[in-house]
């Protein structure tokens, strides 16, 4: 029976917060060491590679599942989020394995989905990297993961999102203009009706963008649009794929008519199904970018947990690699794995950082903080510290 009457089928912060947002295997566990009065003290690791594999990804998520673990009985060491990392830990966690066993499906699915947002966020920050880009993928996920979402496009380094609740939860605004809906609601032949609503309307320090692809040609309704909306910010093309053609040509033609008509003032932002190669084809032709799915639906980082070691003696599964190991970044912008109990490259600097001392937090998370983690390690990374545009 449900635990409660809520209408959602979301699994409450209570029951993450108690270990029962967990898979059934590690209550049996837990089970089968009480039974056996054994509770062994471990280093456990969380991991995507072992080695590193030439394609870095952006870490987040640590700031959600640092909470797992307060007031337990362990320590935990883990990246910053905003760092790239390629192969080796980005979570090691030491204690008494019953202490947090219950907790790794949780951990789990805070790190690989923030992570995957990350990643596919600052691929696009890298295929655009002087074009504002917004996060607009919320409504392709279930609606309690939407901060989450907006949270990882912002550390990527995207310029805003279009979540409101996302924003409350953040501290920040939403972005947004008006959808083809307000346009229909007007009525085919009724698109400056729909323009000037808008601009009567909304508050004034929201830009005035309007959307041109509705009825008709998308450079018919950028100049319409131009001419009804005195001081029109920008237009924003968001047509569909199956009437696009050569979308390149359709932005620069309307940026073109703008322009020939006075109206070199007028932004071109274009949205809709768009992804990396897009970005990197169209970034010299548009002002702003609109991208949804090719962040929300990422694959997850497939993390696992792995035990390193039991009662200070190396332990692993077939196929990873036992013993505590700390990483590092080199000026060079590498990433290299090694032992925990050795001394690392002489010039790097070791990434995995204490978060929790004993059961308590000793680190804070700061969204602006990881933004420039992100851009500065990035830089390092793809780059050799140049920047961090991508040219395919």
């Amino acid at each position: 029976m449900p635990e409660d009457d809520q209408p959602f089928a979301i699994v409450p912060p209570a029951a993450i917060r108690d270990g029962r947002a967990t898979d059934a295997y590690f209550r049996r566990t837990e089970a089968a060491l009480d039974a056996a009065d054994r509770n062994p003290h471990v280093v456990a690791e969380v991991t995507a590679s072992q080695f590193p594999t030439g394609e870095p990804a952006l870490f987040d998520g640590i700031q959600d599942a640092v909470h797992l673990f307060e007031g337990l009985p362990v320590d935990v060491h883990a990246l910053p989020p905003g760092t790239c990392f390629d192969g080796g830990p980005v979570v090691r966690i030491e204690g008494p394995y019953r202490s947090f066993a219950r907790y790794e499906t949780s951990l789990l699915g805070f790190l690989s989905g923030a992570t995957a947002f990350a990643t596919a966020a600052h691929e696009l920050r890298r295929a655009a990297p002087e074009t504002p880009v917004l996060s607009f993928g919320a409504r392709h996920l279930h609606p309690s993961l939407a901060a989450v979402l907006e949270r990882s496009a912002l550390l990527a380094g995207l310029d805003g999102f279009s979540h409101v609740a996302a924003g409350d939860r953040l501290g920040r605004e939403a972005s947004g203009t008006m959808p083809h809906a307000l346009v229909i609601c007007f009525g085919r032949g009724e698109q400056e009706a729909a323009w000037r609503a808008f601009d009567d309307g909304v508050d004034p320090d929201v830009p005035r963008t309007a959307l041109v692809d509705t009825y008709s040609d998308e450079v018919d309704e950028a100049v319409r649009a131009a001419e009804a909306v005195d001081d029109l910010g920008g237009v924003r093309l968001d047509t569909t794929g199956s009437r696009r053609g050569d979308f390149r040509h359709i932005c620069r033609e309307v940026r073109w008519e703008l322009d020939a008509r006075g109206h070199d003032d007028v932004d071109l932002f274009v949205s809709g199904g768009l992804g990396v190669a897009d970005l990197r084809e169209l970034r010299d032709v548009a002002d702003g970018f609109g991208v949804g799915g090719a962040i929300s639906n990422a694959d997850p980082a497939d993390f696992g947990l792995d035990i390193v070691t039991v009662e200070g003696e190396p332990a692993a599964k077939r196929g990873k690699l036992p013993l505590p190991k700390q990483v590092y970044r080199t000026p060079d912008g590498a990433h290299h794995v090694g032992l925990a109990h050795e001394e690392g490259p002489a010039d790097g600097d070791p990434l995995l950082e204490p978060v929790v001392a004993d059961g308590e937090l000793v680190r804070e998370f700061d969204l602006d903080a990881g933004i420039g983690r992100a851009r500065e390690d990035a830089a390092l990374v793809f780059e050799g510290g140049s920047g961090g545009e991508d040219d395919g």
